[in-house]
């Protein structure tokens, strides 16, 4: 079994928790949180125990592999102090909102020899596996169009917004990454047109909340996205890929498979009402992911360097939005 220790005890570090908690490949020990009261109440809940100190979390004579879920601004070092103490790191995106910084984060672990791998866990959803899958077979021929669309039931608070690096670091980035994963290589320029229509403030953030992006692949291929912080009518995330011989949908979910007719009129069940009911069994196929790697001494499913990509082609696509141009993907030595 492996040691576990989870750095965050928010929203998203309780989400973990609990699946650590579950994992029978997992012996979850500690959570540390600079709140050592929600530290506590976490690891209270889930059989663990609080850690008073960083120190406790990155000693590897009893912790083989740290989950970090803290703010965004303590991924990078925690990242590096887990490499610097032989324990494998697995850290929700993105590695640093610089990316300048988040590249020389992953230098470090890569020279440290450790286990790592960002938290895209979309990539573990059963329809996106299940096109990636048919992507990778060829049954769809050469690929001409990816269309994915990214739309949430409500704006995020504002306070959020204002760290949050915009709508591409933030939100559209999960879908960069899908594009480039299901396409199966690196798209080579980003054009983004966006409007700020949920509410004006969201402009003098200096951010969006409406946007579609085009992606151009080296063949030529295109992915379009459409990213959307408030719908009226809950959460909405689909793909389609048309390739030469067929195309192929990883559809919108709905909360219920039910539909009543009455009449000359049937009423159907609806979306999810939030992102997370419809994403949930995700973070615990990825974090299974990273163990199932760390038990059998494989790579990570989700390296850090796709994390890196993925985060490059959202740094172009946010100057793109600033220029009104298109604007070329510098992946550095990602490539």
């Amino acid at each position: 079994m492996q040691r576990f220790a989870l750095i965050g005890a928010g929203f998203i570090g309780s989400i973990h928790a609990r699946n650590l908690a579950a994992n029978p490949d997992v012996d979850f020990s500690l959570v540390y949180d600079v709140d050592q009261e929600s530290a506590e109440s976490l690891a209270h809940a889930h059989g663990a125990r609080a850690a008073r100190s960083l120190d406790e979390v990155f000693d590897s004579r009893s912790i083989d592999a740290v989950f970090i879920a803290s703010s965004t601004n303590t991924h990078a070092a925690n990242l590096r102090r887990a490499a610097a103490s032989g324990i494998a790191a697995l850290v929700e995106k993105p590695i640093d909102i610089d990316l300048r910084q988040a590249r020389d984060t992953v230098a470090a672990v890569e020279r440290a020899g450790i286990r790592a791998m960002v938290n895209f866990n979309r990539r573990f959803d059963r329809d996106h596996s299940r096109l990636k899958a048919l992507v990778e077979a060829g049954n769809l021929g050469p690929l001409y169009l990816l269309q994915l669309t990214s739309r949430g039931p409500a704006l995020p608070p504002l306070d959020y917004l204002k760290v949050s690096g915009g709508q591409m670091r933030d939100q559209t980035v999960h879908f960069f990454d899908l594009a480039r994963w299901i396409h199966g290589s690196d798209p080579q320029e980003v054009f983004v047109a966006g409007a700020a229509l949920t509410d004006p403030r969201v402009a003098q953030l200096g951010d969006v909340d409406t946007s579609a992006a085009t992606l151009r692949f080296a063949s030529g291929a295109l992915a379009q996205i459409d990213s959307v912080r408030h719908t009226g009518y809950g959460y909405d995330e689909r793909i389609e890929v048309l390739g030469a011989d067929g195309m192929a949908e990883s559809g919108r979910l709905r909360a219920g498979n039910i539909t009543v007719f009455r009449g000359a009129h049937s009423r159907a069940d609806g979306l999810h009402v939030n992102w997370f009911e419809r994403v949930q069994p995700t973070y615990a196929l990825a974090l299974q992911g990273f163990v199932d790697a760390l038990e059998r001494d494989t790579d990570v499913p989700v390296p850090l360097r796709d994390g890196l990509k993925a985060q490059a082609i959202a740094e172009a696509a946010t100057r793109s939005l600033s220029s009104g141009r298109s604007e070329r993907i510098d992946y550095g030595s990602e490539s």
